[in-house]
């Protein structure tokens, strides 16, 4: 077992740079280590497992690495932040870095710790496609790293999201990298009754990010499931395009097909546009599970 590990740690070795400290170490059956997650988050490491204990010859590998590593349960209905597992505590929050962008990450902050790695590539597209005088609205945000990326490059952010520590959660990152919060903006509540509102004021975007919970329940009770929903908030958000805009229409719904959630999208915008799916990091192997639809 402890050779699966040591070559799964080799075979991330090129993504780990200066520039980029956090990826994916370990990808459970796509390294041959089915229900096993590893990721290093500036040298301070975090496993999961969808069992509720690790195997002793794992314990005592992660131990033996001399690494902060701490131990989040998978399968939990309880989403809880991670234990500590061995190595040094880590007790507040700290930053990464990706593609030279700096993010705070915390093992104290329930059960997500402050940003997606799968999602990397296509915050790195974000940046390449938005620019001084662009403008993107970031639906869902969590922690804000999309408008990060965009603001990065030079564009005006719009940040989304129903909860208020989240949304200041997002105003650090931009100050980490040296961006003004002041300049962008942010938006407390739910996002159907914010791109609504923002149709009426005339507002546009160049992008759109739309990444939303699998499932989730607003403040007046009312349900979103991706798999009947997503396509009528799509159609809402294309109405905001720019002639020449683009939304990025995202989920880790593992029983949603790809196929189906293309269709979903097609049935429900009534503007024609391009459609093209985006592969996950080179450091995910195991099962596909992101879809990740650009429509331009």
């Amino acid at each position: 077992m402890h050779h699966l590990l040591q070559n799964a740690l080799a075979r991330r070795t090129p993504l780990l740079t200066p520039e980029t400290d956090a990826v994916r170490l370990v990808d459970g059956a796509g390294d041959g280590l089915p229900g096993l997650i590893l990721e290093t988050y500036g040298g301070r490491w975090l496993v999961s497992t969808t069992a509720d204990r690790i195997e002793p010859q794992i314990r005592e590998w992660l131990r033996d690495q001399g690494v902060s590593c701490y131990w989040k349960r998978l399968n939990r209905h309880q989403k809880e932040s991670p234990s500590h597992l061995s190595g040094p505590e880590v007790t507040a929050p700290f930053l990464i870095r990706e593609n030279g962008i700096a993010f705070e990450i915390s093992f104290q902050s329930g059960y997500s710790q402050g940003i997606f790695l799968d999602q990397r590539d296509n915050r790195a597209a974000v940046r390449k496609l938005m620019a001084p005088g662009k403008r993107l609205l970031n639906t869902f945000a969590y922690s804000g790293a999309f408008s990060v990326a965009a603001a990065m490059a030079g564009a005006e952010t719009t940040t989304l999201d129903l909860s208020q520590p989240y949304l200041d959660w997002a105003k650090r990152n931009l100050t980490h990298n040296d961006i003004t919060p002041a300049a962008h903006h942010f938006c407390k509540g739910d996002t159907f009754h914010w791109v609504r509102r923002f149709a009426k004021q005339g507002r546009t975007f160049d992008g759109i990010v739309l990444d939303p919970p699998t499932f989730s329940r607003d403040e007046k009770g009312k349900v979103f499931r991706v798999e009947e929903n997503f396509g009528e908030l799509a159609a809402l958000a294309a109405d905001l395009l720019t002639p020449d805009g683009w939304l990025l229409c995202s989920t880790n719904c593992r029983h949603l097909p790809l196929n189906d959630f293309q269709c979903q999208l097609r049935n429900a915008i009534r503007r024609p546009m391009s459609a093209r799916h985006a592969d996950m990091p080179a450091d995910f192997t195991d099962e596909s599970y992101l879809k990740s639809v650009w429509l331009r």
